[in-house]
């Protein structure tokens, strides 16, 4: 090899040994400022004690970091230094650590502090006793309890936390809690981000304001705007109202709430439960609106009346509630049932008018068949509109009226025929088992009556026309009528009643449309399509703070230093459980 090219090479060895020196140099904690340094072999083997002076504390660098202390214990074959009393540690201009003891690893690049701790950030300031930084993954974590301060958004403890820098993200773990002037968030698993001020609440969580209180097991809270969504067993109370939903939307500063899929809100002051697929809450104006299979059941003596339309309106305080029903609108109690084009109920006076808003002329079918109806045991009662009136303070129906085209059906008891009775107006009233027992037909009355004896025999068909009728019900049966201001009638034999005298004009038996039970109340609704929720995505459990690459820095560490002393420094005050390789504390029961 000639001399020219081993010049060549030597001096490129020489140039990369060089650069390698200065990384090193680079990479090794240097003290700036110091007010003097003592060496003591028995009590610090291998170590200089480094104290601050009247000028000033002990100034430490180390790359992007600066340290202040009054006492430092440096290790420079370890690259380690242990800081002592007011300690103050900045990370590039943005991250200010103060505690009362920090020591950091040069080759780990992990800083251990304990007592008083505060960490700084622009947008947060963190409390805790004890607390872990990683500079490698700008990640800094406790687990005995840490208080996060924002100035715009409160405070947040928990007793496990984490704070992404890159990210600007919190995910605080194990008994978290969020106090600001607006709320009260409580939870298992939290992520906050700070530039965003949004959290994600995972698990039992409560969110708690002057105006309502929220749970559910997922959701979404957005701090700055007050809205949110919650999802899993979601619900929000509104003083007297309960509200749950498979999704539910809130908005804080309206006190407005919306939701979405197998809905169900409860009245606990007037005892009435509203159900269906979709629904917007007001509770400033003490409304809620509902759709998609919608379902009003209120409790009456001990027995509920249910109402069942396209859309329900509830609206007004517990005081002046009032009840709409609009569209294909069917009511169902044990002993009544009936169907309306609309229903209006009045909680506070115990009105409940069935109305018939079509328009139609009497001899449309359509309009015939829109005619508010109602049924009571055995009789059918019809007409342009029907009142219901009961007891506020009972909740007992007591009476029945029926405005224009008044018409009373029911079958013979032994199906010779059809009792019936029109008329322009109809008052009715019920006893105290909600069964009709008193009937007064007003103007222009008309009756087929099926008269039979006491062993139950029919003697005869009354029919006549009167200025108003007077009909007694005993056991369900009719027992007796009178006829006030006849004008003319007639008492047929069976055999000689014309079969175009059995039915009065306007004549409309529907008892297949009667409702047996709550379910007959959907049985003509359109299948139901529910729209597909896609919600928040599950929970991510965090990595391991203490995860596979920081433990081969920190062994890494031990290795280089253990030589020069007895123990591993860079792993000294690792938490027993990773020194054991056991599983993380407050990673158990992660929610899906």
């Amino acid at each position: 090899m000639n001399t020219s090219i081993k010049l060549t090479i030597y001096c490129l060895f020489s140039f990369f040994s060089i650069l390698s020196t200065e990384a090193q140099q680079k990479k090794r904690i240097e003290i700036q400022q110091a007010g003097a340094i003592i060496k003591n072999e028995d009590k610090y083997p291998g170590a200089q004690v480094i104290l601050r002076n009247d000028e000033g504390q002990v100034h430490i660098t180390h790359e992007s970091i600066a340290m202040w202390c009054d006492k430092a214990i440096q290790y420079k074959n370890d690259n380690f230094i242990e800081a002592y009393g007011n300690v103050k540690m900045i990370e590039s201009d943005s991250i200010i650590m103060n505690a009362k003891y920090v020591e950091y690893s040069g080759k780990s690049q992990l800083a251990f502090a304990s007592g008083d701790v505060i960490l700084k950030t622009p947008d947060s300031e963190l409390k805790t006793d004890t607390l872990y930084y990683d500079r490698i993954k700008q990640q800094a974590y406790y687990r005995s309890g840490g208080k996060v301060v924002k100035d715009t958004s409160g405070t947040i403890t928990s007793k496990i936390g984490r704070y992404y820098m890159n990210l600007k993200k919190y995910k605080f773990i194990d008994s978290v809690v969020m106090i600001n002037k607006e709320s009260t968030i409580k939870t298992n698993f939290f992520d906050y981000y700070e530039d965003t001020k949004e959290a994600y609440l995972y698990g039992p969580s409560t969110i708690i304001t002057p105006e309502s209180e929220t749970y559910c097991e997922k959701g979404f809270y957005d701090t700055q705007l007050k809205t949110g969504y919650a999802v899993k067993k979601a619900k929000i109370y509104y003083d007297n109202r309960i509200v749950e939903g498979d999704s539910l939307f809130f908005d804080n500063n309206t006190s407005f709430a919306s939701a979405t899929n197998h809905i169900k809100v409860t009245d606990t002051i007037n005892k009435s439960i509203v159900t269906g697929h979709y629904a917007e809450v007001f509770k400033a104006k003490d409304s809620v609106f509902i759709t998609k299979r919608a379902l009003v059941s209120t409790l009456q003596e001990k027995d509920s009346i249910y109402i069942h339309a396209d859309t329900l309106m509830v609206t007004g305080k517990p005081e002046k509630r009032i009840t709409r029903a609009f569209k294909n609108v069917k009511l169902y109690k044990s002993n009544m049932s009936g169907k309306a084009d609309s229903i209006h109920v009045n909680h506070a006076t115990g009105l409940t008018q069935m109305i018939n808003i079509s328009k139609g002329s009497n001899v449309d079918l359509f309009s015939v068949k829109q005619k508010p109806i109602l049924w009571n045991i055995k009789n059918q009662i019809t007409g342009d509109t029907i009142h219901l009136k009961s007891n506020p303070e009972t909740e007992k129906i007591d009476s029945l009226i029926v405005f224009d085209n008044a018409f009373v059906i029911s079958k013979d008891s032994l199906d010779a025929g059809y009792n019936q009775i029109n008329g322009k107006k109809l008052i009715g009233l019920f006893n105290d088992e909600n069964e009709l027992y008193h009937v007064d037909i007003l103007k222009n009355a008309q009756s087929i009556y099926y008269m039979r004896n006491e062993n139950n025999e029919l003697v005869g068909i009354d029919k006549s026309k009167s200025g108003s009728i007077e009909i007694f019900i005993t056991n369900r049966e009719i027992d007796e009528v009178k006829k006030l201001n006849q004008i003319d009638g007639k008492i047929y034999p069976e055999s000689e009643f014309p079969d175009k005298e059995k039915l009065l004009k306007g004549f409309d038996w529907r008892e297949e449309e009667r409702p047996l039970s709550v379910e007959d109340l959907f049985k003509d609704d359109p299948p139901l399509v529910l729209p597909k929720i896609k919600g928040l995505e599950d929970y991510i459990p965090q990595e391991d703070f203490f995860d596979k690459e920081m433990l081969e820095r920190i062994e890494t560490a031990d290795k280089e230093s253990i030589p020069n002393s007895e123990e591993g420094k860079a792993s000294r005050n690792l938490p027993k459980r990773v020194k054991n390789k056991t599983r993380p504390v407050g990673y158990k029961n992660v929610p899906k």
